[in-house]
């Protein structure tokens, strides 16, 4: 392989992705169902081999990670890491709505927090870290930051994130059509078992 193929995954289900809460770089925990899909991502990527694999240091990413099978091949990386998202943290879109109509964090400032520009400028450092790297890279990260990196990846601005939904547990492939940079694949969701007791 002669161009750097980056394969993204999501972490699985945590109590404030499950209640729609914006969550950046508070410690939240990955549910009872949110380590089974983990361990359901491994099964994805059985077999699978990766040169590099990293994870953002937030727990529900790096037990995403280790719980997929990793553990043993992954290193840390803080750019990684979820949107900081200020004063919202915590706080979910209907509830910031109820003051300010029409509000998303794509579109208006994020107080105390994170500007989407700096959002994507983590993204394009994290694209450059790769370009020169000819093999397969296994990322493990957040929602939002995801997003960002996949628009980047494809030359558009990090606003254009909103536009591409990512769902917990997900795997998401970034390549190449020749010299061009594409989404091979995107938002491709673990399965368990239909008579699993936590469905």
């Amino acid at each position: 392989m002669s161009q750097p193929e980056l394969t993204l995954v999501r972490h699985g289900q945590t109590e404030w992705s499950m209640s729609g809460r914006h969550t950046g770089l508070t410690d939240v925990g990955l549910t009872d169902l949110g380590k089974r899909q983990a361990e359901a991502l491994g099964g994805m990527l059985a077999g699978e081999k990766y040169d590099v694999v990293q994870s953002s240091p937030l727990s529900r990413a790096w037990l995403t990670m280790e719980l997929a099978g990793f553990g043993g091949q992954a290193s840390e990386n803080s750019e990684l890491v979820e949107w900081d998202y200020g004063e919202y943290e915590g706080v979910s879109t209907a509830e910031v709505r109820r003051e300010i109509p029409e509000w998303t964090v794509w579109t208006h400032p994020i107080s105390d927090g994170e500007a989407l520009e700096d959002v994507g400028a983590r993204a394009d450092r994290v694209i450059d870290d790769f370009l020169d790297h000819q093999g397969r890279i296994l990322l493990f990260g957040h929602g939002q930051f995801l997003r960002i990196l996949a628009a980047r990846w494809v030359g558009m601005a990090p606003s254009a994130g909103r536009r591409i939904a990512l769902s917990t547990a997900t795997v998401s492939t970034l390549g190449w059509e020749r010299e061009t940079r594409v989404i091979d694949s995107w938002n491709v969701a673990c399965h368990l078992p239909s008579d699993d007791p936590l469905l």
